[in-house]
């Protein structure tokens, strides 16, 4: 990986951001690595407009690496103006977290590319510099990025050699009904969620099984649900999913994957 991108599909970057997002490409240059930033991160600006700023990166035979910095609610304004053969033909790897799970699981559905379930922001959010060292690890051909622990729930199956879909639940359920919604037979579903207290999960997960999801997983992956977790809410998401799956399903949970500063990185598609 020698050349990356920063871009923001999501909402825009707050100017205060500018200090992190400086520190974030001074870590990556010392791996070597050259930071292209795009000149409307901090800027709203259309759907369409970003789309293209994606679209022109991927064109860049020169960018190995796409990172999307950005959280909130517009993720999903870019999927109409994405050129889809273009990305399929030019696969670079492309990383973003929960909002931009609607473009990570949309590429995914048009394109049948893998892209990065991750915050590349918390090789500066996390102070205590494990993950810039997994990073860097990750970029010397080493798995630790992606080493996550799971903890059986129920039922039996393997989560090695599967294809995870899904990502943030609320964003992710911003597809349901479009073409940009991945094919979920046979699939993994991972879910994570970092705002949500009983009432919004249950919707999510009601609004799941009524598309019929439930029905066509191989089985469910838990990340972390932060809201429900810090305040012990009950019933607990696992025990409100159980309405909607049968016993037999497989069901596995980790502490890894959701939005802590810690968390790990999962491969989308």
């Amino acid at each position: 990986m020698n050349k990356v991108a920063f871009v923001a599909c999501s909402d825009e970057q707050d100017q205060h951001e500018k200090y992190r997002n400086a520190q974030l490409a001074s870590i990556l240059e010392e791996m070597h690595i050259e930071v292209i930033q795009s000149d409307h991160l901090y800027r709203r600006i259309s759907g369409k407009q970003k789309a293209d700023i994606l679209n022109n990166f991927y064109k860049d035979e020169s960018i190995d690496a796409i990172f999307d910095l950005s959280g909130g609610d517009l993720a999903n304004t870019v999927l109409p103006y994405l050129d889809y053969d273009l990305i399929a033909n030019n696969n670079k790897l492309f990383f973003g977290f929960s909002d931009v799970t609607t473009v990570i699981d949309a590429i995914s559905a048009q394109t049948g590319n893998t892209s990065i379930l991750y915050q590349i922001k918390n090789l500066v959010y996390d102070n205590t510099g494990e993950q810039i060292e997994r990073f860097k690890k990750y970029l010397q051909g080493q798995d630790d990025l992606f080493d996550v622990k799971w903890h059986v729930l129920q039922g039996q199956g393997s989560i090695d050699n599967q294809i995870i879909v899904g990502g943030n639940t609320r964003c992710f359920l911003k597809l349901a009904g479009t073409k940009y919604m991945p094919d979920l037979h046979n699939k993994l579903l991972f879910l994570e969620a970092l705002s949500g207290e009983v009432t919004q999960i249950s919707t999510y997960l009601a609004q799941l099984d009524q598309i019929g999801a439930f029905q066509q997983v191989n089985g469910i992956l838990l990340g972390t649900f932060t809201q429900m977790e810090r305040y012990q809410l009950q019933p607990t998401v696992y025990e409100i999913l159980q309405q909607y799956i049968n016993k037999d399903m497989f069901v596995a949970q980790t502490n890894e994957v959701g939005h802590s500063k810690t968390s790990k990185a999962l491969r989308i598609g």
